[in-house]
């Protein structure tokens, strides 16, 4: 599932929709206002060595700042847990991309380096807690050596804190926004709204390859998540985000009494299987009561933790055994 989250989420940020409305939606600072969106390009694979080709889940854009090239570096993180030396990872990559940049002879006007913006977009479920500065993980040395602790920080957008910042607004008409809010919605209600509200947005014939991406990760990755249990159709021939909307709004009433149902298949299996082991277990007590005259507390011990296969062997080997040592011996 992590792999697919991730295939699709490069997929969704390879449209310029996407990147446009993370930066204005969330990045607040005064440069972002500055950006001319209508020279934008995400980077190739060809332009970068084989050493970020292998970052395959990485996305790199160029956008027009003023007289100059500004690069955005998003990382996409999936991974359960924190990583706490991420800093020393965007570090690497930035290295990576300013040798590439260098090759490229790809100055600003002035002769120096374009500047690039490092994001790390996670939506795990703990909030992240690393370093956002690499200088935080070295140990300062006082008396002149701190001077040479590496400076370097990334913009962390953490989707979950996001969501559920006191400032967060589900007005906001924002293409990121939603996928975030569907991401990590409070109620079934918040993920038919947030489709609702993309349907619009998304309506017109230039966005049908992001309409797609998105029909394709809630099917494929969204769904299958929160309801691992539950059928949909096959996605397809699926390509109007006002169908996905209207699907899920009349689904999603059913799902309590689908999740009921599904639960009460579980428990009955699972009773059956439980009754069959305490029958087993009972049945194997009276037979060792009967051939070695009672259960020792020892013996009584092992029979309440048994598994059912351990059970199944005691069973058959009951009838030969000369002895309890015998019987619970080891294989």
């Amino acid at each position: 599932m992590t792999k697919h989250h991730d295939h699709s989420y490069k997929l969704l940020f390879s449209h310029k929709t996407m990147v446009k409305d993370l930066l204005t939606g969330f990045v607040k600072e005064a440069w972002v206002e500055q950006l001319d969106f209508s020279r934008m390009e995400k980077v190739s694979g060809s332009y970068v060595t084989d050493e970020l080709r292998d970052r395959e889940d990485d996305m790199i854009w160029r956008i027009w700042w003023r007289d100059r090239w500004l690069y955005v570096y998003l990382l996409l993180e999936f991974q359960s847990s924190v990583d706490k030396h991420m800093a020393v990872r965007v570090m690497s990559y930035l290295g990576l991309l300013y040798q590439d940049l260098i090759r490229q002879d790809a100055f600003t006007p002035s002769g120096k380096l374009p500047p690039v913006l490092p994001i790390v977009l996670y939506n795990g479920e703990q909030r992240w807690t690393a370093a956002q500065n690499v200088a935080d993980l070295v140990e300062s040395v006082p008396g002149g050596l701190e001077r040479y602790r590496p400076q370097l920080s990334y913009l962390l957008l953490d989707e979950g804190a996001l969501v559920n910042a006191p400032e967060w607004s589900d007005e906001m008409r924002n293409v990121a926004a939603a996928l975030f809010r569907i991401e990590k919605h409070r109620s079934e209600q918040d993920v038919v709204d947030s489709l609702g509200h993309l349907a619009d947005w998304l309506s017109g014939p230039e966005q049908a390859s992001l309409r797609r991406a998105i029909i394709v990760w809630f099917y494929r990755v969204f769904l299958p998540n929160r309801a691992p249990s539950l059928e949909f159709p096959d996605v397809s021939d699926v390509t109007d985000l006002h169908e996905v909307h209207d699907m899920l709004a009349e689904r999603i009433k059913k799902w309590p009494e689908q999740w009921e149902a599904r639960g009460h298949e579980k428990g009955l299996h699972e009773g059956r299987q439980e009754g069959r082991h305490e029958g087993v277990e009972g049945t194997l007590r009276k037979q060792i009561e009967l051939k070695f005259g009672g259960v020792p507390a020892w013996a009584d011990e092992r029979l309440a933790h048994a598994s059912d296969q351990q059970l199944d062997t005691w069973v058959a080997r009951i009838l030969t055994a000369d002895s309890l040592d015998n019987l619970f011996a080891e294989e």
